[in-house]
C-alpha cells in the first residue's frame, strides 16, 4: 500500500516561501511552511522627483496604497519633463540614493514617466545597474548581460549588487493611479485568463515566435496559452499575457486585460514612451495592462534584448512579482525600460481546501525542482521526512495533507 503522501502533488501551475495557516481548532487548516519567494513591500523603495508635481502625486499615492514605509520613500530633484536625463543629474541623484536607501531595499519604483533614458541606457537599467557603457550599443551589437537573468534570487541587491527598477508610468496622473489600483487588485487572485502569443507576418519583428513552443512546454498545461497566427488580436476578454512583434499595435480597443496582465511588442523603439515613431509601450498600460517593456535605443532584433516569454510567464505564474518576472526575462536589459506596478503579484499566496478527510494546500509558488515534505509536532521541530516530490514545471499545485492541526509541515528544497 502506498503511504498517504505518495502522488499527492498535482501539476496545474507555479512558486513561493512563507509561513501560513496557524490552526488552533480541529477543523482548521494544517500549518505549513513553504520556501520564500517574491519581493515584499518592505523590499521596495519609491523614488519621487520633487520637481515634478505628477511624480509627487503618483509616488505618494503608490506609497500609501502599498503601505511603503516612510523611510523607503526617497525624495530627489532633477529637471522634469525631459525624455533623456542628463548624466550629471543622474549621477547626483544616484549618490543621494546610495547615501539614503536602507540596505534591505532590493528594488526601486521610479515615480515618473519622463525621463525614460539616461544617456545610452534606459532609465530603469541605469538606476538598477549604474551607468555603464557596457550596457549600451551603437547599432547592431550585443551588450553586457544581466547577472539577474532567469535567476532564482529572491534578493537581487544582496545576491547580485543590483536593484531592478520599474517606472510608475502613464499618459497622466489618472492613468498611473488606475495602473496602481489594477496592480493592487490583482494580488493573489489567480486570474484564469489566457496567454496569447501572436505569430505575425512581420518577419523582422516576429523572431520571438520561434520560442513559443518552448514556452508552452515549460508551463506544462498549467495555464492556458494560445498561439494566434495573426498581426492583430481582437475580441478577447480574458487577456493575461499578450506578446507580439509589430511596429504598430492595433485592435487594443476590442480586447480586455485582466488585472495584473502583461503585454509587450518586439519592435525597435517601444520604450520611447512619449515620442516614439512606433507604438509606445505606454499604450499597453492605457489599454489596461499592468506591465510592459520597450527599448529606448535601437536594439536591432536580438532576442536577448527583449523579454523571453517562457521565463516571464513562468516566473510570474510562479508567484514572483511583476518586477522580478520582467527583469529576469531580459538577458541584455541595458537599452530597455520596464513600466508597470512592480509589486503586482497575481499568482502569489496560499489557499486551503478540503477533500474528504484531507486538507489540500494550494499554491502557485513552487519552482521546478525536487523537494522534501517534512512533519513535526511543534513549529520548531524536530522534523522528519514523510515524503518527496518533484515539480516538473510552473503551475498550480495541490498538496494533500491529513487534516490534523496538531502537525506542523514544511517543504524543503533539495539541491
Amino acid at each position: 500500500m502506498k503511504p498517504w503522501w505518495a502522488g499527492v502533488w498535482k501539476a496545474c501551475g507555479l512558486a513561493l516561501w512563507a509561513f501560513v495557516g496557524a490552526a488552533q481548532a480541529q477543523d482548521a487548516p494544517p500549518q505549513i511552511s513553504l520556501p520564500p519567494i517574491g519581493l515584499r513591500t518592505q523590499d521596495l523603495a519609491v523614488v519621487i522627483n520633487d520637481a515634478d508635481p505628477a511624480s509627487v502625486e503618483t509616488g505618494e499615492y503608490y506609497a500609501s496604497r502599498r503601505g511603503i514605509a516612510p523611510e523607503h520613500v526617497i525624495h530627489v530633484s532633477f529637471p522634469p519633463g525631459q525624455a533623456v536625463m542628463a548624466l550629471p543629474d543622474f549621477e547626483r541623484v544616484l549618490r543621494v540614493l546610495r547615501d539614503t536607501v536602507p540596505p534591505q531595499v532590493q528594488a526601486y519604483a521610479l515615480a515618473w514617466t519622463l525621463p525614460y533614458r539616461v544617456d545610452c541606457m534606459s532609465v530603469t537599467s541605469a538606476f538598477a545597474l549604474g551607468h555603464n557603457p557596457a550596457y549600451c550599443a551603437s547599432g547592431c551589437q550585443v551588450t553586457k548581460s544581466s547577472p539577474y537573468f532567469d535567476s532564482a534570487s529572491n534578493a537581487p541587491y544582496q545576491d547580485h549588487g543590483l536593484r531592478p527598477a520599474m517606472l510608475l508610468a502613464g499618459h497622466d496622473v489618472a492613468d498611473v493611479k488606475a495602473l496602481i489600483d489594477r496592480g493592487l487588485r490583482s494580488d493573489n487572485q489567480w486570474p484564469a485568463g489566457t496567454g496569447y502569443l501572436l505569430n505575425t507576418t512581420d518577419k523582422r519583428r516576429n523572431v520571438r515566435a520561434e520560442t513559443y513552443a518552448q514556452a508552452r512546454r515549460k508551463l506544462i498545461g498549467g495555464y492556458r496559452v494560445q498561439q494566434v497566427d495573426a498581426d492583430v488580436l481582437e475580441d478577447k476578454a480574458d487577456v493575461m499575457f499578450l506578446f507580439t512583434g509589430v511596429q504598430h499595435v492595433k485592435g487594443l480597443q476590442s480586447i480586455r486585460f485582466l488585472d495584473g496582465a502583461v503585454a509587450d511588442h518586439l519592435t525597435s523603439l517601444g520604450g520611447m514612451l512619449t515620442d516614439s515613431p512606433q507604438t509606445s509601450a505606454l499604450e499597453w498600460l492605457a489599454a489596461g495592462a499592468t506591465g510592459s517593456y520597450g527599448n529606448t535605443v535601437e536594439p536591432c532584433n536580438y532576442l536577448a534584448k527583449f523579454p523571453d516569454v517562457a521565463v516571464l510567464m513562468g516566473r510570474y505564474l510562479g508567484g514572483e512579482t511583476l518586477i522580478e518576472a520582467y527583469w529576469k526575462s531580459v538577458r541584455m536589459p541595458g537599452q530597455g525600460v520596464f513600466i508597470g506596478d512592480p509589486l503586482a503579484r497575481p499568482f502569489g499566496g496560499v489557499r486551503f481546501a478540503r477533500k474528504g478527510r484531507q486538507q489540500l494546500v494550494q499554491t502557485h509558488s513552487l519552482r521546478p525542482g525536487r523537494y522534501l515534505l517534512q512533519a513535526a509536532s511543534t513549529s520548531i521541530g524536530p522534523f522528519r521526512t514523510v515524503g518527496q516530490l518533484r515539480v516538473l514545471g510552473y503551475g498550480a499545485y495541490d498538496l494533500g495533507l491529513p487534516g490534523d492541526p496538531r502537525v506542523f509541515y514544511r517543504v524543503v528544497g533539495l539541491p
